[in-house]
């Protein structure tokens, strides 16, 4: 199963940094380190459409997604057509992110930037901050109920917001009780990679009123919006329908219905 594959690799890489960077080192350098003013709980809470947009080169599922990729002008270009915020991938060999990303583009944009990458171990949210995100993304799946609670208190301690992807009921009652304020709801089963849209519809309607929803996979025109919106969804994670267009900024329009 490539999650595995994806895990192993994540859990060396890891190892390999703390030994390049020691744990008590980054946790003096991230607690020096100013906060945050880009809030992006604040960015997705009025009650209209936001759409959050990723920076995404390539996936396990798609292959190479853009040949002619180059994140500066892209999230420069995502900001001034209307996204609300910008999603960074930072995984290096599955998806061909770079962490470095961030710092690239945080002086040329004003909206924030959350970290999407495969969050295991507390060492990686200190990294977050120094890399200069505002938020960061957990799997749900991928940490036990304690680790969430460590991993949400610290982003607090941190000032760094956090996103919570689940995909099943179980899930999201794990999010919610942990204490969750932003949630995605991820159409994809990780496992499989298969995309079901009514995975959002079953879960929309049992999040607490108040909490931030996210809906993340499957999005790719305007209609997938509409159809999400008639159950309470209005914030929309989209990255591989803007990567492989020709003209991004028109299919943000598009998807905003602008």
């Amino acid at each position: 199963m490539i999650l595995n594959k994806i895990l192993e690799h994540k859990r060396k890489e890891v190892t390999r940094l703390k030994r390049h960077l020691p744990m008590k080192k980054i946790i003096q350098m991230a607690e020096k380190q100013t906060g945050s003013n880009r809030s992006l709980s604040k960015a997705l809470s009025k009650r209209k459409l936001h759409l959050i947009c990723e920076l995404k080169k390539a996936s396990p599922s798609e292959g190479l997604i853009r040949r002619q990729f180059k994140p500066l002008s892209l999230a420069q270009e995502f900001e001034t057509a209307g996204a609300a915020a910008i999603s960074v991938l930072t995984e290096t060999h599955f998806f061909k992110g770079n962490p470095k990303t961030l710092k690239q583009i945080r002086p040329y944009t004003s909206i924030p930037l959350l970290r999407k990458d495969f969050i295991l171990d507390l060492y990686q949210i200190y990294e977050t901050v120094l890399l200069g995100a505002d938020a960061f993304l957990i799997i749900a799946m991928l940490v036990s109920d304690a680790e969430l609670k460590k991993m949400l208190n610290l982003a607090k301690q941190l000032n760094l917001e956090v996103l919570v992807e689940v995909h099943t009921k179980k899930e999201l009652d794990r999010a919610i009780k942990a204490g969750s304020k932003i949630i995605g709801i991820n159409n994809r089963d990780l496992k499989t990679l298969q995309i079901d849209l009514s995975v959002s519809e079953r879960l929309v309607p049992l999040i607490p009123k108040g909490t931030i929803v996210v809906i993340e996979s499957g999005i790719e025109e305007r209609n997938d919006i509409v159809h999400c919106q008639t159950f309470g969804a209005h914030n929309f994670l989209v990255g591989t329908v803007l990567m492989k267009s020709q003209n991004v900024t028109e299919k943000i329009h598009e998807l905003l219905g602008i």
